[in-house]
């Protein structure tokens, strides 16, 4: 064990010692070529190399190439819990771990997810989570339309020129199209508020995680898509979320 705290401290993992007794207690294959301290060496983030992540209490499984849950994410989750619902949907759902925190937190819910990676989406469905492929509203059932209590949005929201600034762990392991937020950071925030309201039922919300450097800006575009918008941070966590609610009668 000594020797793979070694080999992951030397990798730049900061907490080698959490890591390497995580990927001892796997089970699989540890030291090999292709062993999970091999996979992690080289720059695969913990959460794919050990196939799961904790987010909202729950272990989230996770497969190569999907985009990891950030513990930042959890504001949105508790900002809906709060809001309450009984139709969610998890749009740009990667895994589905946001949809499943807040179906957890709710109790029984109707939960629709999306994302446009049919890789994703494979992952989602193996968390149970009715997952549909396609681009943002492209992907819901009709059936849907002004019927959502919570639209739940983990969009990216990096500006393209900044993803190359990206940690490896990101840049190199998750999708772009989790990452790429345009020139901006905001054309998925643009498009997703623009369409929202349709979704909606009256009295839903639309809840978009952004920076807080970005917040004017999803802001504008939740007000341009005739949403009451507001914006939900805490420091301590770098997270930033904003609501938009379809005023009831609108």
């Amino acid at each position: 064990m000594d020797d793979v705290v070694a080999r992951l401290r030397a990798a730049g993992c900061v907490f080698a010692e959490e890591e390497a007794a995580l990927l001892a207690a796997d089970g699989r294959d540890l030291d090999g070529p292709s062993g999970l301290v091999a996979r992690r060496v080289a720059g695969e983030p913990l959460e794919q190399v050990l196939g799961w992540v904790t987010f909202g209490g729950l272990r989230v499984l996770l497969d190569p190439g999907v985009f990891v849950p950030r513990q930042r994410t959890a504001l949105l989750v508790e900002e809906a819990v709060a809001l309450g619902g009984r139709v969610v949907v998890d749009l740009c759902c990667g895994s589905g771990a946001v949809g499943l925190a807040v179906a957890a937190g709710l109790g029984e819910v109707e939960l629709i997810a999306a994302d446009v990676d049919p890789v994703a989406v494979a992952c989602a469905r193996r968390n149970g989570v009715d997952a549909r492929a396609g681009d943002l509203f492209d992907a819901l059932p009709g059936q849907l339309r002004g019927r959502v209590d919570l639209l739940c949005v983990n969009a990216p929201y990096v500006p393209t020129d900044a993803i190359a600034d990206m940690p490896p762990e990101a840049r190199d392991h998750e999708p772009v199209t989790a990452l790429d937020g345009g020139a901006d950071g905001l054309d998925l925030h643009r498009r997703v508020a623009a369409g929202a309201r349709a979704w909606l039922a009256p009295g839903g919300a639309l809840l978009l995680e952004t920076s807080r450097r970005q917040a004017p800006g999803t802001l504008a575009a939740v007000a341009a898509g005739g949403l009451s918008g507001r914006l939900v941070t805490d420091d301590d966590r770098g997270a930033a979320v904003v609501v938009g609610t379809r005023v009831t009668g609108s």
